[in-house]
């Protein structure tokens, strides 16, 4: 009896057919489809996402599998999953951030809200799916950022004299709080904010990073302004709480963000709830759904919505964020699922670049 033979295009032809969801082309196409390797009727290759915080890992992984499995002849299919981080392509009179594929700012309408404690978890979990991630800490009034992190400086420069990143968690940081006593107050007017911006902003020794989150200050002032004027943003995180004044500010930023067309990826509602630890009920202490709303009214996904609790609290204080603490808690997968929804939302944005 003849055996149809398996070929590198019958395997492709096969692969043509499995569509990433999130970016609505087949695995071929969008090149995720790499080195096939054929023998005795056993096919494996790689499978490179654009992510290695992919939500839709499995499933993609099991379409492929069920794809080539279904070509006359194949008796196994092994794939090996990794990812490529595609770069931001940005706009060509902004200077990039070398070495730095993606940049998202947090950023908040107000102060309060939780900012830096998203903006922590998030490149805490965007690193425990793989990626190599950054903080950049920008709000110089209000520093956090050695707190949350656990982390004391000094900084140490290049020859070059280029900042280089101090390191905890398997996170690089930057932050004003590593180069003054915690205690010392800023008291500066715009230009030298801006100038220190700048400065954090193109001349930091960064590693090899997937994602540099930038922790912005609360507002709409001058760091804002010089974050957007001087570099390439793939996106920027709304942050809110649940509350009239919180959500009418955070729409100020929101339309801020669309003024400078920078992609507004998603909103995260913080302190949305609690969760009694004894009886289990919830109640919603400052409103809730305002974070819905405001994401129907501008047409934006809202990422998650985040309890009040204090676990998060508590490991923000001991610089020991929760992401890191109790990575399989409740609280912790949260903040994971939104990094998911970041991921894909970047990577969905970046392959509209290249279009």
């Amino acid at each position: 009896m003849d055996k149809q033979e398996i070929t590198t295009d019958s395997v492709l032809d096969a692969l043509h057919e499995v569509i990433d969801p999130e970016l609505e082309k087949d695995l071929v196409t969008l090149n995720m489809v790499r080195n096939i390797k054929i023998a005795h009727g056993a096919v494996a290759f790689d499978l490179v996402l654009t992510t290695p915080a992919c939500p839709l890992k499995n499933e993609i992984t099991s379409a492929s599998k069920e794809a080539v499995l279904a070509i006359p002849g194949v008796k196994d299919v092994k794939i090996e999953v990794r990812s490529d981080v595609p770069v931001s392509k940005g706009l060509p009179e902004k200077i990039s951030i070398p070495n730095v594929r993606n940049t998202i700012a947090v950023a908040s309408g107000k102060g309060g809200v939780g900012k830096s404690t998203v903006s922590v978890n998030l490149a805490l979990a965007l690193a425990k799916s793989g990626a190599k991630a950054g903080i950049l800490d920008i709000d110089i009034y209000g520093p956090s950022l050695p707190l949350m992190m656990g982390t004391k400086g000094p900084l140490e420069t290049t020859p070059e004299e280029r900042l280089i990143p101090l390191k905890n968690h398997g996170i690089e940081m930057i932050s004003i709080g590593f180069m003054i006593d915690e205690e010392t107050p800023v008291i500066w007017r715009g230009p030298m904010v801006m100038q220190l911006v700048k400065q954090f902003l193109t001349g930091v020794e960064w590693g090899e990073l997937d994602y540099l989150i930038i922790d912005l200050p609360p507002g709409t002032g001058d760091a804002q302004l010089t974050l957007v004027q001087t570099i390439p943003l793939t996106g920027v995180v709304i942050v809110t709480t649940p509350q009239d004044v919180a959500l009418v500010d955070a729409r100020r930023a929101i339309k801020m963000f669309h003024e400078v067309k920078v992609p507004v990826i998603g909103i995260i509602e913080n302190m949305s709830f609690f969760r009694c630890p004894h009886c289990g009920g919830k109640t919603d202490i400052f409103n809730h759904g305002g974070g819905h709303k405001t994401g129907e009214r501008y047409s934006i996904e809202l990422l998650g919505e985040l309890p009040i609790d204090p676990e998060i609290r508590e490991g923000g204080d001991a610089g020991r964020p929760i992401v890191v603490s109790t990575p399989d808690s409740p609280q912790a997968m949260v903040f994971t699922k939104i990094a998911e929804k970041v991921a894909a939302k970047i990577s969905i944005l970046d392959l509209k670049e290249d279009q």
